[in-house]
């Protein structure tokens, strides 16, 4: 299978193409990376002539403006971006017969439900800020785009992704607890954000057990692909400190400490739904555990 990816030099786009270049039907020549130079959102109508070009029979669309301030800030580009560029890839894949899997977000819904259960695919979408509008938005495309059904679409939906390059919730919580130190004052991390951290390898590896699987059945409608458990952003970070070993103080504080131009969910809990192999994935802290010697040799290299 020629498989495609958007964003193919992102933090998901990254993890896709290592995972999709492991699996046995990619064939010898492996996926094909769309980075943004093949595939700019702020240029939509290039898709037509790359899908023509490579002729995948299926595309990953990982690229997305995922700057919720920024998008706070501008509306109408993050429309651009994260909806009429999926609007029109969509459009062309579907007609071309070619399946398309679209990432998107746990931000499509406000956080305001009671906390008893994540969000579960088929609960009613609200999202509560800019960019989760715009990620909705995109989910609406796609699915419009593929209702006469004659190809395959598959909603991801993920959230508080982390992994390499870094530049991640653990990499700058990591630095901001270096700057803490430095100032003799403990480390101040939202409490009151709920979330399911994500490792971004997990990720690639459910969607491309979609890509993969036999029950075409299964590889279509919307999945919610998270590593399972929740917690707040000062636990994840008080774990994160656990796998390394280290004394930090943390000192739990509202978001409300930092005023921001975006509104993040305060429960952005999604409920896991099973890859089509039927084996969860595994908790967030086990995934985690993978990622933190990542991240020592990161600190050890910058400490050169």
């Amino acid at each position: 299978m020629r498989v495609a990816v958007t964003g193919a030099g992102g933090r998901l786009g990254r993890a896709l193409m290592s995972v999709l270049g492991d699996a046995p039907f990619t064939g010898p020549g492996g996926p094909i990376a769309w980075t943004r130079a093949a595939f700019d959102l702020d240029a939509p109508w290039t898709i037509e002539a790359l899908l023509d070009r490579d002729r995948p029979e299926a595309v990953v669309h990982a690229a997305a403006w995922t700057d919720v301030d920024g998008c706070a800030r501008d509306p109408e580009l993050a429309r651009r971006r994260n909806v009429d560029a999926v609007r029109a890839l969509a459009e062309a894949t579907a007609a071309r017969g070619i399946d398309l899997v679209h990432v998107s977000t746990n931000e499509v819904f406000d956080g305001t439900r009671p906390r008893d259960r994540g969000y579960r695919p088929d609960d009613v979408p609200s999202p509560g800020n800019p960019y989760g509008a715009s990620k909705l938005g995109g989910e609406t495309a796609a699915t419009a785009a593929y209702a006469a059904g004659q190809a395959r679409l598959a909603i991801v939906r993920a959230s508080w992704l982390y992994g390499p390059p870094g530049n991640d919730f653990p990499s700058k919580i990591l630095a901001a607890a270096e700057r803490a130190a430095a100032a003799g004052e403990p480390l101040r991390v939202v409490g009151d954000e709920f979330g399911c951290p994500t490792f971004s390898h997990d990720l690639a590896e459910a969607i491309v057990e979609l890509l993969g699987g036999d029950d075409p059945e299964a590889a279509t409608g919307i999945h919610h692909f998270v590593n399972p458990g929740v917690t707040s952003r000062a636990g994840w970070a008080r774990e994160l400190f656990r796998q390394l070993d280290e004394d930090v103080s943390v000192e739990e504080v509202p978001a409300a400490t930092w005023p921001r131009a975006s509104t993040p969910p305060e429960w952005g809990v999604l409920e896991p739904t099973l890859p089509p192999s039927g084996e969860p994935m595994r908790p967030w802290q086990a995934a985690l555990a993978d990622y933190v010697p990542v991240l020592r040799r990161q600190r050890a290299a910058a400490a050169r």
